[in-house]
């Protein structure tokens, strides 16, 4: 092997291995930037800003029902937690009924009535027609030749607090105001139908009993 040829080896082995050498910073270089790298795609953390949300809004939604529920029970305290309203008796007014009685007046045959709740305790005649008192229903009916009921009366507890202030706030004045010994009657015709009638006792208080009375029963089958 010539000088020269031994020369031109010994200068490529070290080119080669300043290359190699080369390569080998690169590839370490490249990997501790990796790792400097991932500690900080890392470190932002969300999760308690995503898990606060949700309670947050959960608290506001649940305030806001128990608000409603305390609103819902302060309105029913308003009314005074009464069930028979003066609206609620001219409802049934319309359909010829009165609280606690599903027989109405016009519709209703004292026959079925009979049949049903048996013997009255009190029959007799009265006004325009026959009356059957229900002693223990606190419930009277009218009803004329032909067994049609025309007049359902209710004395129930629950109309004794019902005044005559309460009538006119939410009635206005009674249509007709007439007097039936110690009673007065407050009349309203709620429809072309039936009347309602209040009567309230002169010594005072709040309502006696109502009359849910159909004109037309009364007046055009007594006749004969």
């Amino acid at each position: 092997m010539t000088n020269r040829t031994r020369r031109f080896r010994q200068l490529t082995a070290g080119i080669l291995l300043a290359l190699a050498m080369a390569l080998t910073a690169c590839s370490e270089g490249n990997t501790g930037g990796g790792q400097t790298a991932k500690p900080q795609t890392e470190a932002p953390d969300v999760t308690p800003t995503t898990e606060a949300s949700p309670q947050s809004s959960g608290s506001a939604l649940g305030a806001a029902e128990e608000a409603g529920q305390e609103d819902g029970q302060e309105g029913g305290q308003e009314t005074g937690g009464q069930e028979w309203t003066v609206g609620s008796l001219v409802e049934l007014a319309k359909q010829g009924k009165v609280p606690g009685c599903s027989y109405a007046a016009h519709t209703a045959l004292y026959d079925d009535i009979e049949k049903a709740w048996g013997k009255a305790d009190r029959n007799e005649s009265a006004g325009k027609g026959m009356y059957a008192t229900y002693e223990d229903k606190g419930i009277t009916f009218g009803y004329n030749k032909g067994m049609i009921v025309f007049d359902v009366r209710s004395y129930a507890e629950e109309l004794h607090v019902i005044t005559l202030e309460d009538i006119e706030a939410a009635l206005g004045k009674a249509d007709e105001t007439t007097v039936n010994g110690s009673d007065d009657i407050y009349t309203y015709e709620v429809n072309g139908q039936f009347q309602l009638k209040f009567i309230i006792p002169e010594a005072g208080g709040g309502v006696g009993h109502i009359s849910v009375f159909s004109p037309q029963d009364a007046k055009n089958n007594m006749a004969g």
